[in-house]
């Protein structure tokens, strides 16, 4: 099988150090295994998404030296699909409305619910009414559709349960679609046999894997690596001021040669 690699940035801000990392992770186990590297832009949250970030994101990647296969695709072009997967979902009666404010959520979320804060399904058995709500997934009723479930990163991984978020937003109030939902539906039908992506979204594939299940999606390699982190030992971010690929471009650095150095493991 042929292997097919993505980078999928949203456009609510400037490309840093880590995401440089990341995509020259994805970038290079497609082009060491005569691979396609795939570029998605994630802009399905309308309110932040920006489009001056995607031509940024594009001129960030070129500097580094990279490049990518085929046209780059948007999700905010992709609704259709999110809809008629969350109707499919609907008509298994995994999904239910959920009302809850954010001051609700979060109140819900402070008490204490083991390892992993979860949704207590607040919401779960009440009725419809006129009001704005996200569609959330009945976790416990997929999982006992769904049986035992794994998948490959660095080896077998068991799904696990405790590790599934509880009842995760497929739909929200404000967007067609949650990452969630959206990231495994564009991964399948883009062909994506090898998912690269940071460890601190390694949890969430528990998620993933349980809604490719019940949409019936093929399952991707993961290869999620550790995260980049600077002399201090915190991880490179945007919060903890790491530099955003625009300034050092505009400043003159050498793009190919920051990518070099990330490859060697050197920051």
């Amino acid at each position: 099988m042929s292997v097919v690699t993505r980078f999928a940035p949203s456009p609510t801000g400037r490309l840093h150090m880590g995401h440089a990392f990341s995509a020259i992770r994805a970038h290079d186990v497609a082009r060491e295994r005569n691979g396609r590297f795939l570029l998605r832009i994630e802009d399905i949250d309308g309110t932040r998404s920006r489009p001056e970030h995607v031509a940024t994101i594009v001129d960030d990647l070129r500097w580094l030296g990279l490049t990518w296969d085929g046209e780059v695709v948007f999700q905010s072009a992709r609704l259709s699909n999110y809809a008629a997967a969350l109707e499919q979902l609907r008509e298994m009666r995994l999904l239910y409305r959920c009302y809850c404010t954010r001051a609700e959520i979060a109140e819900a979320l402070s008490a204490p619910h083991g390892a992993v804060a979860v949704y207590p399904g607040t919401c779960r058995h009440s009725p419809a009414r006129d009001a704005p709500h996200c569609w959330r997934l009945d976790m416990a009723a997929a999982l006992a559709r769904c049986g035992d479930l794994s998948w490959t990163d660095h080896g077998r991984v068991v799904a696990n349960e405790a590790l599934a978020q509880g009842d995760v937003v497929l739909a929200r109030k404000d967007a067609p679609a949650s990452y969630h939902l959206a990231v495994t539906v564009d991964d399948a039908a883009q062909g994506v046999t090898d998912v690269v992506r940071g460890r601190d979204l390694f949890e969430v594939t528990h998620v993933h894997r349980v809604v490719q299940a019940l949409l019936g999606l093929p399952v991707p390699r993961y290869w999620h690596h550790e995260l980049l982190v600077g002399a201090d030992g915190e991880r490179l971010a945007k919060r903890h001021g790491a530099p955003t690929l625009a300034a050092l471009r505009e400043a003159g650095v050498d793009g190919r040669e920051v990518a070099a150095r990330l490859r060697a493991g050197v920051v």
